[in-house]
């Protein structure tokens, strides 16, 4: 076990905050978490966070939670006439945006299309139990996420059969993409968030908010914006003025993110989070 203390990290709003969906309650308590065929218990007390895992694998956990972002700095960016962001970010200061694995996110968000957090975590639970490898950490037994050769053997039907619906059929045509190297996962890894978020937008089944996640969970572009329909509430009940009545539709939330989230630039993805947490789970 290794023993880190650090601040701005709450295990739990980490958990809970929809950008993660292979991270469990234990009974025990802490939580279980599973990346690149890697398997982690972590359990945390104020500011002491405990790593159980083995100890070569101890960087890679550091790294996936961003245990060097300034999130510090972050949270106190916020500008103090923004009442509801001031809010939110003391809310779910503890919330870090996660380095998960790019093939992994461009799954799972084909997947999160019209779902919800649970059905999401249970259909990627059942992709990786068909598809991916059988490993044991220790005392514990978990299925690694496929690789795009191991997920390519399933049909359209198999992916069906999962409960997968009409994304059955992006998730196939993403598999064979990926494997015939039209969508380059080494390539993407290295392009700046504009050229990432162009280059995601040509495949079949990836739009615009899929896209965003994409880049914010999977590429560390933490300037992302993803906009679901949390995000649209939230925008049109708090940052709507008179003057977006005269915008084309399809330009008003992108312009109102500009206007009350561009000061933000390069880390404006963590704003996201922070709105989106807090709307989900404060009480009125």
């Amino acid at each position: 076990m290794i023993k880190i203390t650090t601040d701005y990290f709450q295990i739990d709003q980490i958990a809970d905050s929809g950008q993660c969906f292979r991270m469990n309650p234990l009974p025990e308590g802490g939580y279980s978490v599973i990346s690149c065929g890697r398997f982690l218990k972590i359990s945390q007390e104020g500011t002491s966070i405990t790593f159980d895992c083995p100890e070569e694998d101890v960087p890679f956990w550091h790294e996936y939670f961003d245990l060097n972002g300034d999130y510090r700095r972050m949270a106190a960016s916020v500008l103090p006439h923004d009442h509801y962001l001031k809010q939110a970010a003391e809310f779910g200061k503890g919330i870090r945006i996660l380095k998960q694995d790019p093939w992994e996110m461009i799954i799972t968000f084909i997947i999160s299309q019209q779902k919800t957090i649970p059905k999401i975590k249970e259909a990627v639970e059942q992709l990786s139990m068909h598809y991916g490898k059988k490993k044991k950490v220790q005392d514990c037994t978990f299925y690694s996420f496929p690789t795009p050769e191991e997920l390519s053997l399933a049909s359209v039907q198999d992916l069906m059969d999962l409960k997968l619906g009409y994304r059955a059929k992006y998730i196939y045509r993403t598999c064979r993409d990926t494997k015939d190297g039209v969508l380059d996962i080494a390539s993407l890894s290295t392009m700046d968030y504009d050229s990432a978020m162009d280059y995601l937008s040509r495949f079949y089944g990836i739009g615009r908010k899929v896209a965003n996640c994409i880049c914010l969970f999977g590429l560390h572009h933490i300037d992302a914006f993803p906009v679901d329909t949390w995000i649209q509430k939230i925008l049109q009940r708090e940052y709507y003025l008179k003057k977006y009545d005269k915008l084309p539709k399809c330009k008003v939330y992108d312009t109102i993110i500009q206007e009350h989230f561009g000061r933000y630039r390069g880390y404006a993805g963590v704003m996201q989070q922070y709105i989106f947490y807090y709307e989900r789970n404060r009480q009125d």
